[in-house]
């Protein structure tokens, strides 16, 4: 069955990544309609969400907000089947660095580094870095239970030499990578909700305590590596300008959980500014009012 359905939808995706930009929109356009207007993909969700961690925005703000993410979502999933035919240099331009002889002078330091990176802007197009970059950059992933989408997704990355490692093998494979001295910058989404039975830190995030995913303060604490914050911006329809901010270069030296919190303000930071861009249709607050596990610290 897995081979059936990836059978009949490889060749649909594969067609989609080739049309020509204005056509390629003008479909996200269409499927944003499909999506909003008649499936009405998630709404309840994402109007749930919104409204509680807005609620000083009027019903009219919500709705304009909620709008404008489902074209965004569109546009950014769709982009992602761009990726089986766009090009290096088309890349570069429309996910473009704008400090990368900054992200240079990390690189040179011999130490790893984790990019932190939150469901904001164009997680799909971040692959682009590893083709500026000095060192190898690996994408951290949750792997496909379709064992075919998930070899695409590897076969995507690896046009580029890029390197997947999927979410449960990552503190493995990242500790294995520095016992042989193996040099890369990790990119990690880190705003997921954890299961409840793992929830050992809750703390604000958009004005709503929530536990939080340890795996990136863990990370870099534990191997000393140099953590920044992967800022996307969308300037226009399909283009991008990242920027990568200093959390820290000494991990180690950190007070427990600066790493996280650090991170997670300069998320906030961004969805308060432009809230249409970050991915709504999680439910990323759904453990507010769960009771906490024995144990569990609450800052």
């Amino acid at each position: 069955m897995q081979l059936l359905i990836y059978s009949i939808t490889y060749p649909i995706i594969l067609g989609i990544s080739k049309l020509p930009w204005r056509l390629f929109y003008a479909f996200s356009t269409c499927t944003y309609i499909l999506i909003y207007y008649i499936i009405r993909y998630r709404r309840r969700t994402v109007t749930e969400n919104l409204t509680l961690v807005f609620p000083e925005k009027s019903e009219k703000e919500i709705k304009t907000i909620r709008k404008e993410f489902y074209k965004h979502m569109c546009d950014m999933f769709l982009e992602m089947t761009k990726s089986l035919s766009i090009s290096r240099e088309e890349l570069i331009k429309r996910y473009k660095v704008t400090n990368l002889e900054e992200f240079h002078e990390c690189e040179k330091k011999d130490k790893s580094i984790i990019a932190l990176m939150g469901h904001y802007g164009s997680f799909e197009w971040s692959n682009a870095i590893d083709l500026v970059s000095i060192n190898p950059c690996v994408g951290i992933y949750k792997q496909i239970k379709n064992k075919h989408f998930d070899s695409l997704a590897h076969r995507i990355r690896g046009r580029f030499n890029s390197r997947l490692i999927a979410s449960h093998k990552v503190a493995r494979q990242i500790i294995k990578d520095k016992q042989e001295n193996k040099v890369c910058a990790y990119g990690m989404i880190s705003d997921q909700s954890p299961k409840i039975n793992n929830a050992k830190y809750w703390t604000d995030f958009m004005g709503i305590k929530v536990p939080i995913f340890l795996g990136g303060e863990f990370l870099a604490q534990r191997l000393d590596v140099i953590v920044l914050y992967l800022h996307v911006e969308k300037v226009k329809r399909g283009h991008y300008e990242v920027t990568f901010i200093p959390i820290t270069e000494h991990s180690k030296e950190e007070e427990k959980y600066y790493v996280i919190k650090k991170y997670l303000q300069l998320l906030e930071e961004q969805i308060r500014d432009k809230p249409q861009y970050y991915l709504w249709t999680h439910k990323r607050w759904k453990h507010k009012d769960t009771p906490k596990p024995e144990g569990a610290i609450v800052d």
